[in-house]
């Protein structure tokens, strides 16, 4: 079964509020055995447009990637990042070979 990926790009606009958006968010990741692959490190753009920092959460499955978004735990901690970033999301499943 392919994996399941949330890719984020954001500009933060309130650091400390987002860190209390981050902090809300650990359960409802933890509660679907999410794994963060990139998490706002060091990056170049090297072609079209883009945000600050970058995102990528690995879930075992494709399905768990969108059941977390749509949990109400999620949805709760979603509620306080979106006044702070403009964010860009994408759920996607990964290619299995």
């Amino acid at each position: 079964m392919p994996k399941g990926y949330w890719i984020a790009t954001m500009d933060v606009k309130d650091a400390a509020v987002y860190d209390t958006y981050r902090a809300a968010n650990a359960k409802p990741l933890a509660d679907y055995g999410a794994r963060f692959v990139v998490r706002g490190g060091t990056q170049i753009q090297t072609e079209g447009t883009w945000r600050s920092r970058t995102v990528v959460i690995e879930f075992a499955s494709y399905a768990d990637a969108i059941a977390c978004y749509e949990s109400e735990a999620y949805q709760a901690a979603k509620d306080i990042r979106v006044p702070v970033a403009d964010n860009n999301m994408v759920i996607v499943e990964g290619y299995e070979n």
